[in-house]
């Protein structure tokens, strides 16, 4: 019996593998995302004083720091901050440091600059981080080895703090009780300027500047400039330098009429006039960072048509501001960079068309490149960019530029050529779903024409298609050698990523995702998650503001809806443009006047519709659940959820019939004040109460997510610590049957008819499930759920589960967590024949059932799956923080071949068995006729 069960085991072992070692990366991809980085904390930087390469670092705006190789674009390293987080994020490194300092919310922390490790950290609590510099200057009391930050605070404790470079201790505090905003800090050899905002009685603000003493914190002198009526908050301010390369305070008028600049420490301000001609939209002012460089910055202006520059010198002995040259001005959009070789500062100009370096000193240009391989970039425009520039004899001799486009996405130009392209748009996806390739939406809809017509308008319209087809057949043919070619070196067509193309294995699909701020984008799931097309909702609905933009794909298009909106928007699946009413209808799919519920949570009951064709919706029936519960959540049987077997074949070939209703759903409450949650298991056809079951010393504050497939359903829950128990994690697995007797088909097995939509119990009609549960102890918890699926649900099925501590997703056998599997004993022979093996209470991850492998998946919190062309294989799609997506197999790969077959030894194979037959042909036939003639 034991040798039995362990045959079983071995055989539910076997199709756990999560992916192959040779797969890795070729069926799987994962976008590492930052999000859009901050213009002010990205930089090029060396990790350590003796590294001859650089790293590119940054804080996104979603407070997520990060290293960035400009080599290609992959990520060295990452910190996620909690999500709480708020206040002005900051990303700041002193020169020849192997640290970087970032400030997030009320926390400081210092990170080894080149793997990303914590150094030192350091908490305000109650208070939060609005500005952090790093003083550069000796001033005494600096260690050696590394530079002391200073940091603004505000709230709870409005305050400068200069802390140790080396281990994050306060040195000294200067307390600011003026009850002005804090703004920024800046500094001098001497001074440490603290800037704020000073709100006087009649309204509107001025700009307040604190002189402190680096040495001792305390304060030195304070001055405020006449700013009146032209600064309200801190978004007015343009500009504000932190040390004396950039010791500039810039502001402007509403209309941008004129750009007023003043030299920090000192009282005068200066004010510039844009060039006149086309009203300005934007001013940027450009200025370097780096203590040794000259005091030079350039002043963008940016207009309807193109963009036009000023380079200004600043003279720190005269405290003046003096013009040095113009830029000429172009059409188009573009935009600059300003980078440092030793104390020089050099300019470089980005477009669409070329790339152009000059220095600061002249106006002459000192490199020149056009832009090349920008096809996924057409539509779009630099939006900000850090750049690093080489020069040699007095000529740029390369450049690299990080740039972020209006689209998106995160570019490194190099001399000209894209280097690599980060899609940091796909950041916060908000909503997901899959959607079909132009061709397979067009053969399913002339399919479902063809089903609504007579006999005779059906077949004149299949000839009508097949002669449209026609016009294939020469690209066809001509795509023969080729196809063949790349078959037999073992290059598929799913493997090529070069454009959208439907593939015989079903593995290029796209999915459609909406984000967060407003973008809709298409991932061909084939093709390494290869952006087909992205665009900016606003851009289709101007004037909403997009909050949690949800998708709902249809044939041929897709329906794009917001919270904060009541109208809906459809756009095309393939294109992403927004479809007309004429092109709606053209696209939308044959329908049939019929009735379909829905079901809502409205103010703390479930509710059920029944939707008419013509639009009106009736409820028919709520759920409200027992006095001080609270539904959190409910999830509902898949729409598309093929079920290959109405039954279980047991090992005696018995039958347990499974309980199929296409209209469950799992409803999850919870009780605070008890620590308690309930799971009901609702028919929404008639709102009847199937199942119930509750669990007590659960930790209601955190997850409980649930899954339903076929004739199961799964749910997990974390447990309370208390006195009689430790903190755990339980899984816990449902099967449903229509009856607990084997070749029993329940009460209405003998019904000729029956209702879901008006059950009763008097006239036998109701009929509930017979419910057969295991739970299982995990090792951590689980923050989301799904399943996989297949084209005709004959593949095992796995259980997707997100592990958000060891960011991975992990695929569990169906088999492993049977809720047959027998307790306290082994399993019978017959048992054993069926996949059983003993029940044991703690069920640990296997390794292999890791479906990311090496990637980290960082705040996963969606998982969606599809079936693909084949029965083996399903698509599985993450998404959240990161972008994940994979394909697996659950029962293996039993419908292809496996990437190892050798399809060229076949040929020769054949091919030598054929020349052989033609050999031996003659000499079979001689030695019969000898045979006939002996005899």
């Amino acid at each position: 019996m034991r040798f039995h069960a362990a045959l079983a085991l071995a055989a539910c072992l076997a199709p756990a593998v999560a992916i192959f070692e040779d797969d890795a990366h070729h069926i799987d991809f994962h976008h590492a995302l930052i999000g859009r980085p901050k213009h002010d904390a990205t930089f090029f930087q060396k990790p350590y004083a003796g590294s001859k390469a650089s790293l590119l670092y940054t804080i996104s705006q979603n407070n997520t720091i990060g290293a960035v190789n400009p080599k290609d674009g992959t990520l060295v390293w990452r910190h996620v901050p909690p999500a709480d987080a708020r206040g002005q994020t900051s990303l700041r490194a002193g020169e020849d440091q192997d640290t970087v300092v970032s400030a997030v919310g009320d926390r400081v922390t210092a990170w080894s600059a080149s793997d990303g490790r914590i150094v030192w950290d350091a908490r305000t609590p109650g208070a939060t981080v609005e500005d952090l510099e790093i003083l550069e200057q000796e001033d005494g009391i600096t260690n050696s080895d590394s530079k002391d930050p200073i940091v603004l605070l505000s709230g709870a404790e409005q305050a400068i703090k200069r802390l140790d470079g080396k281990t994050g201790r306060v040195k000294w505090t200067f307390e600011d009780a003026s009850g002005d905003t804090p703004f920024q800090l800046s500094s001098s050899p001497s001074t440490i300027y603290y800037i704020s905002l000073h709100a006087p009685m009649l309204g509107g603000s001025k700009l307040r500047v604190t002189s402190i003493s680096p040495v001792t914190g305390k304060k030195i002198d304070q001055y405020t400039l006449s700013s009146d009526g032209e600064i309200q908050n801190r978004d007015d301010i343009l500009f504000a330098g932190a040390n004396t390369a950039a010791p500039l305070l810039a502001w402007t008028d509403k209309a941008r009429s004129v750009l007023k600049i003043n030299i920090i420490g000192t009282k005068g301000v200066t004010s510039i006039t844009p060039p006149s001609g086309e009203p300005v939209q934007d001013i940027i002012l450009h200025a370097p960072n780096r203590i040794n460089s000259l005091a030079h910055f350039l002043v963008e202006y940016k207009t309807r048509k193109g963009q036009a520059a000023e380079v200004y010198h600043v003279d720190l002995k005269k405290n003046n501001i003096k013009k040095a040259y113009d830029l000429p001005g172009l059409f188009g959009r573009g935009t600059f960079s300003v980078s440092t070789s030793d104390a020089n500062v050099y300019f470089t100009r980005i477009t669409l068309r070329e790339v152009t370096v000059t220095s600061s000193a002249s106006d002459k240009i000192l490199g020149k490149w056009e832009v090349k391989g920008i096809a996924s970039l057409v539509g779009s425009w630099p939006v900000q960019a850090v750049s690093e520039v080489v020069v040699k004899g007095g000529s740029a001799t390369a450049v690299r530029t990080a740039l972020y486009f209006s689209n998106g996405q995160w570019v490194l130009i190099r001399n000209g050529e894209v280097a690599w392209e980060r899609p940091e748009f796909l950041y916060g996806i908000t909503s997901a779903t899959w959607a079909e390739l132009a061709e397979q939406e067009a053969l399913a809809h002339e399919l479902e024409v063809e089903g609504h017509q007579n006999v005779v308008s059906a077949y004149v319209h299949r000839v009508s298609r097949h002669v449209r087809d026609l016009e294939q057949l020469p690209a066809w043919l001509q795509s023969i050698p080729n196809r063949v070619l790349s078959s037999v070196i073992g290059k598929n067509d799913e493997s090529a990523i070069d454009e959208v193309q439907h593939d015989h294995f079903g593995f290029h699909k796209l999915v459609i995702v909406a984000t967060e701020q407003g973008r809709l984008a298409a991932i061909d799931v084939g093709s390494q998650g290869k952006p087909v097309w992205n665009v900016d909702l606003h851009d289709l609905a101007p004037g909403v503001t997009f909050t949690a933009p949800s998708v709902k794909a249809f044939r041929g298009y897709v329906e794009v809806k917001d919270p904060a909106s009541p109208s809906a928007w459809y756009v095309n699946a393939t294109t992403g443009g927004l479809l007309s009413p004429v092109d709606l209808k053209h696209e939308s799919p044959v329908t049939t006047d019929k009735n379909i519920i829905t079901f809502d949570l409205l103010d703390g009951k479930l509710k059920g519709f029944l939707n008419s064709a013509q639009g009106s919706a009736e409820p028919i029936w709520t759920f409200t659940p027992p006095s001080g519960e609270r539904i959190t959540s409910y999830v509902a049987r898949p729409s598309v959820d093929p079920v290959a077997s109405i039954g279980r074949v047991l090992g005696d070939r018995r039958v347990l019939y499974k309980y199929l209703n296409p209209n469950l759903v799992l409803v999850t409450s919870v009780i605070e004040a008890s620590q308690s949650a309930s799971i009901y298991l609702l028919d929404s056809a008639s709102g009847q109460l199937l199942h119930a079951v509750s669990h007590k010393d659960v930790d209601v504050t955190r997850p409980i997510p649930a899954t339903i497939s076929e004739n199961w359903f799964s749910y997990s829950f974390t447990l309370s610590s208390s006195a009689t128990s430790t903190r755990g994690y339980q899984l816990v697995i449902s099967d449903l049957y229509e009856s607990s007797l084997p070749d029993d088909r329940g009460p209405l097995g003998a019904s000729s008819n029956s209702s879901t939509v008006q059950p009763s119990d008097a006239k036998g009609d109701s009929n509930k499930p017979y419910v057969l549960s295991q739970t299982f102890q995990i090792p951590e918890e689980i923050s989301h759920m799904s399943v996989t699926q297949t084209r005709q649900g004959i593949t095992s099925r796995e259980l997707l589960v997100t592990l958000p501590n060891s960011n991975a997703i992990v695929g569990i056998p169906r088999a492993i967590i049977d809720p047959r599997r027998p307790v306290g004993r082994d399993p019978t022979a017959q048992e054993a024949s069926e996949g059983l093996v003993r029940y044991t209470p703690h069920l640990l991850f296997d390794p292999k059932w890791h479906l990311n492998h090496k990637y980290e998946l960082v705040g996963i919190k969606n998982v969606i799956a599809c079936e693909s062309g084949l029965e083996s294989t399903s698509l599985v799609f993450a998404y959240g923080h990161d972008v994940f997506g994979t394909r697996v197999a659950p029962s293996f790969a039993f419908d292809i071949l496996g990437k190892g077959f050798n399809k060229i030894q076949m040929l020769v194979t054949v091919a030598a068995l054929f020349v052989g037959v033609l050999f031996v042909a003659p000499l079979v036939r001689r030695k019969q006729i000898n045979t006939l003639w002996q005899a």
